[in-house]
């Protein structure tokens, strides 16, 4: 596990799936259909209980430009900054539930943001994902 620093917050805009985890493809596939790909853009997956338990989740991008979310008609939401657990996992393709165990791991640590989520944040040059949950000092 290591400890990651986000140094700035991160405007993202998201398309929340319709069920955890079983509209998780259909979110990703429709958001990816919104912009053409860049490997400037970083890309998120982004899930938290909500609404007393049920896990909401979203299929999130970083906005390249002010404006972009409203001109593709999307909710925002930000990424904070601050101190993360993170474990990554490499060709997570070969293996989806290894995303799973990752955050049951993470879920483990202490002094989590109860406001955080579970954070997805997907290498845009190679099949490797960051595990991500952002901790209170």
């Amino acid at each position: 596990m290591e400890i990651l620093e986000l140094e700035k917050d991160i405007k993202v805009f998201y398309i929340t799936a319709r069920s955890f985890p079983e509209g998780i493809k259909e979110a990703t596939d429709k958001l990816h259909s919104l912009f053409s790909f860049s490997e400037k853009r970083n890309i998120f997956g982004l899930s938290r209980p909500e609404n007393g338990r049920e896990i909401v989740y979203r299929a999130a991008a970083e906005e390249l430009e002010v404006g972009e979310a409203e001109r593709l008609n999307c909710e925002t939401l930000i990424i904070k900054k601050g101190m993360y657990y993170s474990l990554t996992i490499h060709d997570f393709r070969k293996d989806i539930m290894a995303i799973d165990r990752a955050f049951k791991e993470l879920l483990k640590q202490a002094n989590l943001d109860p406001e955080g989520f579970c954070v997805e944040w997907y290498g845009t040059t190679d099949e490797s994902v960051k595990c991500m949950i952002r901790f209170l000092k």
